[in-house]
């Protein structure tokens, strides 16, 4: 039973390495403009995996677009994934430590002001 395990270890790190892999080759952009991406997990058996963006990704507009190239790409690249969820850990998060996503003019805590939406600029 000890060679099962180490096979599905030894299958668990060659698929990381080429999801690592997959993401520098295609999304160079990411790290380029102070963003990271990271696997938060891995399920070999299952051919899930669950990626972070992190750094500038967490604020930057066209992340979302970014997470779908992801999710489409590397289900058609690597065979042994079929199910890919990525966020940029913004959106729901883990606990009540997370951020949200601010929109200008928008507030959270703006103690009963009217609700008539973003001032204009000029």
């Amino acid at each position: 039973m000890s060679t099962e395990t180490a096979d599905t270890e030894n299958k668990t790190k060659e698929l990381k390495e080429r999801v690592t892999n997959f993401l520098r080759r295609n999304f160079p952009q990411i790290q380029m403009h102070g963003g990271s991406a990271a696997i938060q997990h891995l399920d070999a058996e299952a051919g899930e995996v669950s990626i972070q963006l992190g750094g500038a990704c967490s604020g930057c507009g066209i992340s979302p677009m970014t997470i779908q190239a992801i999710k489409s790409r590397m289900v058609k690249e690597i065979a042994e994934i079929e199910t890919v969820h990525a966020d940029t850990g913004m959106d729901g998060g883990h606990g009540h430590g997370g951020s949200s996503p601010s929109f200008p003019g928008e507030t959270s805590d703006d103690g009963g002001a009217s609700d008539e939406g973003p001032q204009a600029p000029f």
